[in-house]
């Protein structure tokens, strides 16, 4: 690369996790394993939920489209981290990088809106049951899960397309596995005073938004649940969202712990350790999570395995 600056650079290089060349088949058995692991966890939670008619609820169809966007997150970032590792390469072509960039943000952008959207229904069936569906009706549904993707959409080709507009010098390498939008930023030899504002505000306003929309869906939640007279019907009530719950707590625990960590030591390498958690071990353990401790999932996965169908049950 000439040492001038360069808006047209052609690649960037992946750093990827700084092990010793003896454990690079260790990493990529580790990490194959997980995403096949992801892949058919969620792709099961899919098809069950597709296949017996009395999962055709809110929630469901929300817990679909949840495993259907864990299965394109996890592929947005680990294919390539295999491929590289295989090949012994860490090139990552500039449109290549941008297009992982561009889905990455997605992704992580709706996995936020979705689980939004599944405290609000979960806060409809506990609070509301008598009319949880004539609010929750298919169409409210379909415009949830619409407005999710557009907000989506919207979120992740600002950050792009600011990112188009920087000046990249002759320092292409990025200390991640995958093309992470902070990195990218950091690597520009122009202004990107701009960039730092919008993806800190965007991740304020919409990050922080989502999960103070969780929070007070769950306070309304606990406060009805706390005015049930049984211990039965409380822990009833309690059941049908204390899946939803661990996968919230995962999600925001692990990646808050990436941020904080990544901000308290200053090291990329650490934060590339560290933002395995929430971009490849959380899409992998979400289908344990509703299979272990949701009960219609639980017996519909029975029902499959036994080869039992629901016109057969």
């Amino acid at each position: 690369m000439e040492p001038d600056n360069d808006t047209h650079i052609s690649e960037f290089l992946l750093l990827g996790f700084s092990v010793e060349h003896g454990l690079q088949p260790f990493i990529f058995g580790v990490f194959l394993s997980m995403y096949l692991i992801t892949m058919l966890g969620n792709l099961l939670i899919i098809l069950v939920i597709i296949m017996h008619s009395h999962l055709h609820t809110p929630m469901y169809f929300f817990l679909s489209n949840l495993s259907f966007v864990d299965i394109c997150f996890v592929s947005t970032t680990v294919p390539k981290m295999l491929v590289n590792i295989q090949t012994q390469s860490k090139v990552i072509s500039y449109t290549g990088c941008i297009t992982q960039m561009y889905f990455f943000i997605l992704y992580v952008g709706l996995d936020s809106f979705l689980l939004m959207v599944m405290a609000y229904d979960r806060f409809v069936a506990i609070c509301h049951p008598l009319h949880y569906s004539v609010i929750m009706n298919s169409r409210l549904c379909g415009l949830l899960v619409l407005a999710s993707w557009i907000l989506g959409v919207l979120h992740s080709s600002l950050h792009s397309l600011m990112v188009l507009q920087l000046t990249f010098c002759t320092d292409l390498e990025i200390p991640h596995f995958f093309c992470e939008l902070n990195q990218i930023i950091h690597l520009a030899c122009s202004d990107t005073f701009l960039n730092d504002i919008v993806m800190y505000l965007a991740a304020v306003l919409l990050g922080g938004g989502c999960l103070t929309g969780i929070l007070y869906s769950y306070s309304k939640i606990v406060s009805s649940i706390r005015a049930i007279s049984s211990a039965q019907g409380k822990y009833k009530a309690f059941s049908t969202c204390s899946s939803h719950l661990s996968v919230v707590s995962l999600f925001y625990c692990t990646s808050l712990g990436v941020y904080l960590s990544s901000a308290a030591t200053h090291n990329s390498h650490s934060s590339a350790t560290a933002s395995v958690m929430y971009t490849v071990v959380t899409p992998m353990l979400n289908p344990f999570i509703y299979s272990l401790r949701n009960k219609d999932i639980k017996r519909a996965l029975k029902d499959l395995g036994g080869g039992k169908t629901e016109e057969g049950q």
